[in-house]
C-alpha cells in the first residue's frame, strides 16, 4: 500500500514512561507514521495519578512513587523548551528503561537529558511538585478521551480515544501501517467500543 496523500490522521498517544506496553504502542505509532500520513502527538499520563488513593501492595506503592520522576522531568522539559521535546525525551528515557534494561538505574534520566543536550538541572524536577498540576491535567485528558478511568497507553484516533492497542512486539514497516489501517477503520465505525483477548506473552523489546 502506498502512502496516503490526503490530510493526515491525527493520533494522540498518552503514555507513562514507566509502562512497557505504552512503550511498545508508541514504537508502533512511530513506525506507522513512516508509511502512512499521520500527525502523531504525544501526551503525558501518570500511573501514579491513576493509582493514588487505591489500596495497593506495599511494593507497588514504591513503584508508583518512583513513577512520578520521569513524568515530572518530561513536564519540566516541556515547560522549558516546548512540547516538541516530549517524544524525543520519552524515547531517550524509556529506551534506557526497557531496551537497555536499566529499570533500577538512577542515572537513566541524567543520561537521557545529556543525550538530547538538555540542561542537567531538569533532573531535579523528578522530586519536585512544581509540575504535578500540569501532569494531572494531561492525565485527565487521557481519561476524557476514553470516557472512563483507564490505564496506559491511551490512543485517540481523530479524537476518539481507546485503551491500547496492546501489542508485543511492536510491528514495523508495512505491518505497522496495516495495523494502523485496521484501527482507523474500527475507530470510524459508529458504536465500536472494545476488542480484547488474553495476553499470552510478556512485552518483547528490541
Amino acid at each position: 500500500m502506498t502512502e496516503q496523500t490526503n490530510a493526515p490522521t491525527v493520533i494522540d498517544v498518552w503514555f507513562d514512561p514507566m509502562c512497557p506496553w505504552a512503550w511498545l504502542t508508541s514504537r508502533w505509532v512511530l513506525e506507522a507514521a513512516k508509511v502512512r500520513t499521520i500527525d502523531v502527538r504525544f501526551h503525558l499520563m501518570s500511573l501514579a495519578v491513576l493509582n493514588e488513593h487505591k489500596d495497593l501492595p506495599a511494593d507497588f506503592v514504591d513503584v508508583m512513587y518512583k513513577a512520578w520522576g520521569p513524568v515530572r522531568v518530561i513536564a519540566a522539559a516541556q515547560a522549558q523548551v516546548g512540547d516538541a521535546i516530549t517524544e524525543p525525551l520519552y524515547t531517550a528515557i524509556s529506551r534506557r528503561i526497557f531496551v537497555d534494561d536499566r529499570r533500577d538505574d538512577p542515572t537513566v534520566i541524567d543520561d537521557a537529558l545529556a543525550e538530547l543536550g538538555l540542561p542537567a538541572e531538569l533532573a531535579k524536577a523528578a522530586t519536585s511538585h512544581e509540575f504535578d498540576d500540569v501532569i494531572r491535567a494531561s492525565h485527565q485528558s487521557s481519561q476524557d478521551a476514553a470516557q472512563m478511568e483507564i490505564g496506559t497507553p491511551v490512543v485517540a484516533i481523530n479524537g476518539i480515544g481507546y485503551f491500547g492497542p496492546v501489542i508485543s512486539p511492536a510491528p514495523k514497516g508495512e505491518a505497522a501501517g496495516r495495523l494502523f489501517d485496521g484501527l482507523v477503520l474500527l475507530a470510524g465505525s459508529d458504536g465500536f467500543y472494545e476488542i480484547k483477548r488474553a495476553r499470552s506473552q510478556p512485552p518483547v523489546f528490541d
